[in-house]
């Protein structure tokens, strides 16, 4: 990145925390690279699969739109100078004639041109948003953990949305321009090669002049780029954040800070436009100094009998058509700016690798029993900082885990590496002696049941959420699931049951009720590990009680790891680790630890003392 970007990126964030704003994202950093040919080469690649349909069409309608724009000023000079100089109506209709016909022609070509590489187009990106949203799916939870959701949502819709004109008339229009530059050039320069290079002799002025500007059009366009991301990233923010906004009244300073950052990307994107825009005046000006020699020296060769009127029109007409294609190209290449900026950012992420990989020789992991073990397992989110400081635990199949201790002790953190969220620093984790960075990740975690404090319910109908935990179940193994964790007295009492649609993160349900859907999606998959992971922490008591009379039932024959703070929860496990600063400090069961009298035990103690004065 050039000085002045990141002065610039540096200076923002610097004001941003002292003014208490949120953080600006790093990946959301003005890109200051030169030009980069390789990602247009990249970009041509998805259309390489369309080449054989699209290239004879192409060809074809090319060659027929140029020769009929290019033949009609040669059929002007022949009507001017032979037609109306012996004054031939006949010929002069015959002239008409032919330039109505090469127009409709034209305008036909054209015309099935357009549609046909819109077609092309929109596949082009159909594919490109496929693989760019394919691929965000493989990341691993480090990658989402230092991103907004916002963020990455501008670059599947916006910045895809920005190459359509890119790919369904852009290149195409490109080629058939420069055909068009190419065959004027060929034809002013046969005819007059005196007057023809007076009159292109302007063209490398333009290009000397509109080149000092392809930089700062093209940094600005990813400033644009940069405040949209942003704004979009803050808009998921307060949406998914809108309860909180209101519970402590902060919508005028909401509205504020956008208000702020709306009119950045407004400054900034009228910034760009104004750029952007420059490259019109300075052909409409290329363009008039040309006409000006034309017709100063084009006279001057016609008292010299060297050209005739009629091509002296034609070479007027040929000017206008030739400056036509060159301001579209001066536009292509303000496109092609924009495009480069949001390709840079897709070419981003799609380059992006997972942290979490699975080996070259990775095997399926067979139906396993359920024996886990981990031997000094440590690991840290940030290099320096061990989240956990050298793991060891032994788990027989069927055993049922409960891991408690402080906010941060590490809890969550065991539960993310046994499924393969994050991969250890070192150590190993085996299932079945199986070590789990050895086999696929599919085949690991479609046998790992998770049911979240936080439980996601998609958009659509209950029955849908539920089988999004084994997608070939049938309505009664929905049911029969649902029945077990004790979901399903209150579905059948929703005005649609099992088909009644729920909105986003399922707002329209109870903490409680949306956390027994989940129950019950895990419960479907059928894995041989369940985890819950503070499942019960939002549901009342009288429910919980009815759940831990399934989980009796469910979790037979089943090794369970349950992250708990309710002791009805944890002192029915078969183990009980106590965990600290990401070391394990006790373990046993409930009866050993709390005859010990320490961590556990001061534990228990506080919860009591808490429950008895909220009671």
């Amino acid at each position: 990145m050039s000085k002045s970007a990141t002065t610039e990126t540096g200076q923002e964030n610097k004001e941003a925390s002292q003014s208490g704003k949120r953080f600006v994202y790093q990946d959301d950093e003005v890109l200051d690279k030169e030009f980069d040919w390789g990602q247009v080469k990249r970009l041509s690649r998805y259309m390489k699969p369309y080449a054989k349909q699209i290239l004879p069409v192409i060809v074809t309608m090319m060659i027929v739109g140029a020769l009929t724009k290019l033949l009609n000023p040669l059929l002007i000079a022949y009507a001017i100078d032979h037609a109306l100089k012996e004054g031939n109506s006949r010929l002069l209709m015959q002239c008409v004639g032919g330039m109505l016909a090469l127009y409709l022609i034209q305008w036909a070509a054209n015309n099935y041109r357009i549609r046909y590489t819109n077609t092309i187009g929109q596949k082009v990106i159909y594919d490109l948003r496929h693989d760019l949203f394919s691929h965000i799916q493989t990341l691993s939870f480090k990658f989402f953990d230092k991103r907004p959701a916002g963020s990455i949502l501008v670059r599947i819709t916006n910045y895809v949305n920005s190459l359509q004109d890119l790919f369904t008339n852009g290149v195409v229009n490109l080629l058939i321009d420069c055909v068009q530059l190419v065959g004027i050039v060929l034809i002013l320069l046969f005819y007059n090669i005196k007057l023809g290079t007076a009159i292109i002799v302007t063209v490398p002025i333009m290009f000397v002049i509109s080149t000092k500007l392809r930089l700062h059009i093209r940094r600005a366009w990813q400033v644009v780029q940069t405040k949209q991301s942003r704004i979009n990233a803050h808009l998921n923010e307060c949406i998914q954040g809108i309860k909180v906004t209101q519970a402590f009244t902060q919508e005028k300073e909401n509205i504020a800070f956008f208000d702020e950052m709306n009119m950045d990307n407004h400054k900034s994107w009228n910034r760009a436009s104004t750029l952007n825009q420059s490259f019109n005046p300075i052909i409409e000006v290329t363009g008039a100094i040309g006409y000006c020699i034309l017709f100063w020296f084009g006279a001057h060769l016609i008292q010299q009998q060297e050209i005739t009127v009629g091509l002296l029109v034609a070479f007027a007409t040929y000017i206008g058509h030739f400056w036509e294609p060159i301001n579209r190209l001066g536009q292509m290449y303000s496109q092609m700016l924009i495009a480069m900026a949001s390709s840079e950012r897709i070419f981003e992420f799609i380059d992006e690798r997972p942290n979490v990989a699975e080996a070259d020789n990775a095997k399926p992991l067979p139906p396993v029993r359920g024996d886990i073990e981990l031997k000094q397992v440590k690991f840290e989110y940030e290099p320096g900082r061990l989240a956990l400081k050298g793991i060891d635990m032994s788990v027989k199949a069927g055993q049922s885990i409960a891991l408690v201790g402080h906010t941060g002790s590490g809890k969550s953190t065991i539960i993310n590496l046994l499924c393969r969220f994050y991969d250890i620093t070192s150590g190993t984790i085996t299932i079945d002696g199986h070590d789990i960075r050895d086999v696929s990740i599919p085949s690991l975690r479609s046998q790992v049941g998770i049911v979240l404090q936080d439980t996601f319910i998609f958009s659509g109908t209950i029955r849908d959420n539920i089988r999004f935990g084994r997608l070939d179940a049938t309505d009664e193994e929905i049911e029969f699931a649902a029945k077990a964790v004790r979901a399903h007295d209150f579905i059948v009492n929703l005005p649609q049951g099992y088909d009644t649609e729920v909105q986003e993160r399922g707002n329209v349900l109870s903490m409680g009720q949306r956390q027994l859907i989940s129950f019950a999606r895990a419960l479907l998959a059928d894995p041989r590990v369940l985890i819950l992971d503070e499942a019960t922490a939002s549901i009342d008591t009288e429910t919980e009680l009815k759940i831990q009379e399934a989980l009796k039932t469910l979790l037979a024959g089943r090794t369970s790891f349950i992250i708990a703070h309710r002791l009805s929860t944890i002192r029915s496990a078969d183990n009980i680790v106590v965990l600290d600063h990401g070391n394990i400090m006790e373990q046993g069961n409930h009866e050993e630890l709390m005859r010990q009298k320490g961590i556990y035990y001061g534990l228990i103690q506080a919860q009591y003392r808490f429950l008895r004065e909220v009671s």
